[in-house]
């Protein structure tokens, strides 16, 4: 007999996350069926998007009460019926917030690949970055691009990726050493303090010739603050909108939308999961500026499945810096 440790969701969420909406279980699993396998969950995934999908139907459908909490995980294969994922293999897929998972196909974890980089920079979080900033920001040489939540996992790795391209590069983040971080550790041109500092009045000092590309992390306010200062023929890619995510109440649109007429601007959103067919495409690239030392990429561990609600709530408090796992 093998049993799952999980968390799930005890209450849907109203307003602001916490402890209250989630509850431990405990569940048999089943004898494997043909072509299952069971995998041992070393890491689960910490995503913004995790706060919808409890809360309301989004790209995927709404996590019932009572069910596990859905999320992204890697961890290693310790039976099987399927030989395609024999014992010990390692795999990444949606293993959700439980210790053992019976799964009937996974992304394999190569030879050499940390469990860490396959969640991060070279999964899901990495292809993210990559395709959002290189087919829908489309960066030249010399533009100026602003990524906000630039400390965070998608932005962190998405503003380097326009550096490597060539363009100027300005991050938006909510501490003085996540700010440091930015420009000392990963090289951008600079950091705005979005809670220390005047967000317009930063932006007019540091883009004096206006924003070519924006990357679209938290939305509301700052992005209504971009938008006052878009160029001709920006490109605004929607990417997350973090800073709404925990509120009962949708933020107000943005008034400096009808500057994208005059501006000629494309504002365009995007979800990952219509772009798997060019993963191993990002994470070749990904592992090759890695390797050339063009590349960073920093993960945060939380420690223990009974803390991956903490860990979720962290994101909308500014709690993390790079890509937020918790190890079991």
């Amino acid at each position: 007999m093998t049993t799952s440790t999980q968390i799930i969701l005890a209450a849907t969420p109203t307003g602001a996350v916490s402890e209250a909406n989630f509850a431990h279980s405990e569940i048999t699993l089943p004898e494997l069926a043909d072509g299952e396998f069971l995998v041992s969950v070393k890491y689960v995934s910490i995503d913004p998007t995790i706060r919808g999908w409890i809360a309301y139907d989004t790209y995927l459908p709404k996590i019932p009460e009572g069910d596990v909490i859905r999320s992204l995980g890697a961890g290693e294969v310790i039976q099987t019926n399927n030989d395609a994922y024999p014992i010990g293999s390692r795999v990444t897929g949606m293993t959700n917030w439980q210790s053992r998972v019976i799964m009937t196909n996974a992304f394999r974890i190569p030879d050499g690949v940390t469990y860490e980089d396959a969640l991060s920079v070279m999964g899901m979080t990495g292809l993210t970055a990559w395709y959002g900033m290189l087919e829908i920001g489309k960066p030249q040489a010399g533009e100026t691009v602003v990524v906000s939540g630039a400390a965070g996992a998608v932005g962190s790795l998405a503003g380097q990726v326009a550096k490597i391209r060539g363009a100027r590069v300005v991050g938006l983040a909510g501490t003085p050493e996540k700010c440091d971080w930015i420009t000392n550790d990963l090289g951008f041109d600079a950091c705005i303090n979005y809670r220390a500092q005047s967000v317009p009045k930063a932006l007019r000092e540091t883009c004096p010739d206006g924003i070519d590309i924006y990357f679209d992390n938290v939305g509301g306010e700052i992005l209504n603050d971009v938008l006052g200062q878009i160029s001709d023929r920006a490109r605004i890619v929607m990417c997350g909108a973090i800073s709404g995510y925990d509120s009962a109440d949708l933020p107000p649109g943005p008034a400096n939308l009808v500057n994208v007429i005059p501006r000629r601007a494309t504002l365009q959103g995007f979800i990952v999961l219509d772009h798997f067919d060019r993963a191993a495409e990002s994470a070749t690239e990904m592992a090759g500026w890695m390797a050339e030392g063009k590349l960073i990429s920093k993960v945060d561990i939380t420690d223990g499945l009974d803390n991956a609600p903490a860990a979720l709530m962290a994101l909308f408090t500014g709690g993390n810096t790079g890509k937020s796992l918790v190890r079991l």
